[in-house]
């Protein structure tokens, strides 16, 4: 069992870094201040190739695996850019999986190229406000007429939104009173048409420069080749992407706990109180050490996941473990960060504040940390269902 990366890996990791070179703290300290979008970074990503490191090279992907992907995630976080740099780019690694499955050539064609070159963007429209994670009881409605279904209801938060020229949308055919099970619901990828849908801004408590939003829909015509597949099909398509969005959120969280770890060791080497840095403290030095730990120990999990999922081996007990496991050890390294810088810890200048707020992003979505616990509890323990 090899626990190290390979020679490509760590080329991946190292031209990230040299490619966030130029993004430095003052970047996303102002994109963290006046919530612009960080137009720039997504493009420098998506001329240098890494916007399609999980697409096929038939369509202008790299072909790689979902390990790679969470390596270039891990490290754009890990940079200091956290969750509002991985979260820019954080769609196009994921979320046109169901088309790369289930979509037709032309399709793949027509869609795939654009997104990883960097000229479309991608908003994911699936959460609506009186569903949550009950997907199954979405109730914005695509009603077929002729060769156009039309689309009206709501979604929310729903992220990239304002920048967004394309939508992954997931609507009812059948209406939930005649659904079968799992059907009734459809996919589609179609152009977010601003006079039928319009985008209301959720202001939020961090990652200013991605924005999240309401999402209202009223008669949204879409052409029938907009739809991905099958009618009726499209909750069992965005499964395929689940697990992937799952390793990728973990992967960022470690990135992100990574960084806020290091520049709480470097101050505690550099602050000097009572003729002695504050790092010889063992009060300073134990809850550090235990946050190290805790991130490693992610850490693992994400990449088991990620190596199951690109081996075809079912992972959802292991992307789900080291979704939540990330998301902990993240959260508490950026407290832990906040703690050992003082009261300069709440100061914007010094950067642990913003990875604090950035911090409860992967602890709340995709998916809830209770419901993670359910899922475990009755997958893999064997345990009667709660909900």
């Amino acid at each position: 069992m090899d626990f190290t990366f390979s020679e490509e890996q760590e080329h991946i990791r190292n031209a990230i870094e040299r490619l966030c070179q130029p993004f430095d703290d003052d970047y996303w300290h102002r994109k963290d201040s006046d919530g612009t979008f960080p137009h720039d970074f997504h493009k420098a990503l998506g001329d240098a190739g890494w916007l399609g490191i999980a697409m096929p090279e038939e369509y202008g992907g790299a072909g790689l695996g979902i390990t790679e992907a969470a390596l270039m995630m891990q490290t754009i976080s890990a940079t200091g850019a956290g969750l509002s740099g991985a979260s820019a780019v954080h769609m196009n690694i994921f979320g046109l999986h169901p088309v790369v499955v289930f979509g037709s050539d032309e399709q793949k064609k027509r869609w795939l190229p654009p997104l990883i070159q960097g000229i479309d963007k991608a908003c994911f429209a699936v959460t609506e406000p009186n569903s949550g994670l009950n997907t199954l009881k979405l109730k914005t409605r695509a009603v077929r007429e002729g060769d156009h279904y039309v689309v009206t209801g709501q979604k929310v938060w729903i992220s990239t939104a304002q920048v967004a020229n394309k939508m992954l949308l997931l609507a009812r055919t059948t209406p939930v009173e005649d659904a079968k099970g799992t059907e009734g619901l459809s996919l589609f990828y179609t152009d977010l048409d601003r006079r039928f849908v319009e985008v209301r801004n959720i202001e939020k408590m961090g990652r200013k420069a991605v924005d999240s939003n309401q999402v209202f829909i009223d008669g949204l015509r879409i052409p029938v080749e907009d739809r991905i597949g099958e009618e009726g099909k499209g909750f069992s398509y965005i499964l395929h992407g689940l697990n992937p969005e799952r390793i990728l959120i973990a992967s960022e969280a470690i990135g992100l706990g990574r960084v806020a770890l290091a520049r709480a060791a470097r101050y505690a080497k550099e602050r000097v109180v009572f003729e002695r840095p504050i790092g010889q403290n063992q009060g300073i030095q134990h809850p550090l050490a235990k946050s190290y730990m805790e991130l490693e120990a992610a850490n693992l999990m994400v990449f088991k996941a990620a190596s199951f999922y690109d081996a075809g081996k079912p992972c959802a007990a292991e992307a789900n473990s080291a979704k939540f496991l990330a998301a902990e050890a993240c959260y508490h390294a950026c407290e832990n960060a906040i703690f050992t810088h003082g009261g300069m810890g709440y100061a914007k200048e010094y950067h642990v504040e913003r990875y604090l707020r950035e911090s409860w992003i992967p602890r709340l979505a995709p998916v809830s940390p209770q419901l993670i616990l359910c899922f475990i509890a009755e997958k893999v323990l064997g345990l009667p269902k709660s909900y």
